[in-house]
């Protein structure tokens, strides 16, 4: 698992757990823990919702966020 800290957006990925299955993929909405045992509120792809607390078996992938730009203030 990712030791950085995941945050609303970033998507969790946990791996297959036997032959003939594939990872499944969730977005993170909700971080609810931060520290050893951190839990989040995911909405998988098929829409359902949950919440995780992540194992061994989970990655975290960071979403690149765009940096928001100044207005100009010509007036």
């Amino acid at each position: 698992m990712s030791t950085t800290t995941a945050k609303a957006g970033d998507r969790l990925i946990v791996s297959a757990h036997r032959v003939g299955t594939t990872e499944r993929t969730a977005e993170i909405v909700e971080v609810l823990g931060t520290g050893d045992r951190p839990r989040y509120r995911v909405r998988w792809n098929d829409g359902r919702e949950g919440i995780v607390a992540p194992g061994s078996d989970v990655t975290i992938e960071k979403v690149r966020r765009r940096a928001k730009r100044k207005a100009d203030s010509k007036g």
